[in-house]
C-alpha cells in the first residue's frame, strides 16, 4: 500500500486541521440515490464513467491494473495488469484512448479505450495522484495544492493553478473529476470533496461526504473516499474509495442559505 512518508504524515496533519477549519463555511451534502457493488480489493485511484461502464486505476505495486466494469453489477468486463515498478494513479479518457498516471515511477500510460491495449508509455515529470480533463487540457493532482494543466499529446505543463480557500492553500488534492465546468477533487484521507475554479483555483464550494460509507465497512486505515465518476449524459455522479465494497450514485443536496443577521433585541 502507499506509505506515508514524514513529510506526507505532515501534511496529512496539516489537511485534517484545514478540514476541520472549513467546515465553518456552508457545505453540501448528500443523498444516496443507489447502491452498487464495487471489488472490495480494489485500490481506487482513478475512476470515469463512459458509455455505460466505469473505467477504474487501481493502485499498489504489483496489483495495479486497470478495468472496464459493468456500473451495475460491478462485474470486471476487460481487465489489463500494469506490472511492477509501477504504482497506477489517476485515470481519464482523451479521444479513443484512457490516461494512466503512475505515481512515483514518473511515466504515464496511454491505452486503446476498446481493447484496454497498451499503446505508449511518456515521461513525466510530477508524482502521479489525480487526473481529469476539460476537453482542452488534462488535469492532474500531485498531493499538494498545485494542479498541473497538460498538453494531452506530451503531458507537458501548459500551465497551473494554486489551489485555495480564503487564501489559505489547500494540500493533498488527489482523485479529480470535471463536473459543470468545475474540477471535484477528494482530499486525501477526509471525506471532503473541494469544488474549484479551473481559471483561478479558488474553492467554489465544499462537499461533505461524511457517513457514506460506515466504519464497520472499512476493512483498513488506508480504505479512505477516493474515487469520482460523473455520467454527463443523464447527469449523475457515482463516488467510491480505496478498498470499498460500494460504489454509491449520489445526488448532491446544496447548503442552505444563511441569514443575515439583524439587530439584536433586549
Amino acid at each position: 500500500m502507499r506509505r506515508i512518508t514524514t513529510t506526507r504524515s505532515i501534511l496529512l496533519a496539516l489537511s485534517f486541521l484545514y478540514a476541520a477549519a472549513a467546515h465553518t463555511q456552508s457545505t453540501d451534502t448528500y443523498t444516496v440515490v443507489h447502491t452498487y457493488p464495487h471489488d472490495a480489493q480494489a485500490f481506487t485511484q482513478g475512476l470515469i464513467y463512459l458509455g455505460g461502464h466505469l473505467y477504474e486505476s487501481t493502485g499498489i505495486v504489483g496489483k495495479s491494473s486497470l478495468r472496464e466494469e459493468d456500473a451495475e453489477t460491478g462485474r470486471i468486463l476487460a481487465f489489463h495488469d500494469v506490472p511492477a515498478p509501477d504504482f497506477a494513479e489517476g485515470l481519464t479518457e482523451w479521444g479513443s484512448t484512457l490516461v494512466q498516471l503512475t505515481w512515483q515511477n514518473h511515466v504515464v500510460h496511454i491505452y486503446d479505450r476498446g481493447t484496454l491495449r497498451l499503446l505508449r508509455t511518456l515521461p513525466y515529470p510530477y508524482d502521479g495522484w489525480g487526473l481529469t480533463q476539460d476537453g482542452i487540457s488534462l488535469i492532474a493532482s500531485d498531493g499538494t495544492a498545485t494542479l498541473h494543466f497538460l498538453d494531452p499529446v506530451t503531458v507537458h505543463e501548459t500551465r497551473h493553478i494554486v489551489v485555495k480557500d480564503r487564501g489559505k492553500p489547500v494540500i493533498l488534492l488527489n482523485e479529480l473529476e470535471y463536473i459543470h465546468g468545475q474540477i471535484y477533487a477528494n482530499v486525501f484521507h477526509t471525506d471532503r470533496i473541494a469544488r474549484i475554479d479551473p481559471k483561478t483555483g479558488k474553492v467554489a464550494g465544499w462537499i461533505d461526504l461524511t457517513g457514506l460509507l460506515p466504519p464497520a465497512d472499512r476493512s483498513d486505515r488506508e480504505a479512505v473516499l477516493n474515487g469520482i465518476a460523473y455520467d454527463s449524459a443523464h447527469d449523475r455522479i457515482f463516488v467510491t474509495g480505496k478498498l470499498w465494497p460500494k460504489l454509491f450514485e449520489i445526488r448532491l443536496k446544496p447548503a442552505p442559505k444563511r441569514r443575515e443577521q439583524g439587530p439584536s433585541g433586549p
